[in-house]
């Protein structure tokens, strides 16, 4: 199949498709004589793979080592959960960060008044000079 038919067949674009290749994440492809690239349901179902990976939240060097992992059949899962359960550690800590984000920004936009007076707490507390 053409490359538009196996994007849409993994539900991902042609760009990424080709984005995918020049990161090596997918090998290039056959091509016809003319140039067109073919793809065939193997590639499809790691274009899927690595669909479903970005789904997660992985990032492009995870999915890399988990294409690794998934095409050795011989892997221990302990290293596939190893690399699971670090992203899993990855994604509680930014929701932890967000909560605090959401909570700080609740407590703002309670205390403004949003009315006709200029004073406003959001803009005093985003102005503050803070040390790091």
């Amino acid at each position: 199949m053409n490359i538009g038919a196996a994007a849409q067949a993994a539900g991902v674009s042609a760009k990424m498709i080709r984005h995918y290749e020049s990161l090596g994440l997918l090998a290039a492809p056959a091509r016809t004589d003319a140039g067109y690239r073919v793809y065939g349901p193997r590639e499809v179902h790691q274009l899927r793979f690595i669909r479903h990976s970005r789904d997660l939240g992985f990032s492009l060097e995870q999915i890399r080592a988990l294409l690794g992992l998934w095409q050795d059949r011989a892997r221990p899962s302990r290293e596939v959960r190893a690399l699971a359960a670090t992203h899993l550690a990855e994604l509680e800590a930014k929701l932890t960060e967000l909560q605090a984000m959401q909570a700080t920004l609740e407590q703002l936009v309670h205390s403004c008044h949003g009315d006709e007076r200029p004073d406003c707490p959001i803009l005093d507390t985003l102005g503050a000079v803070t040390k790091r």
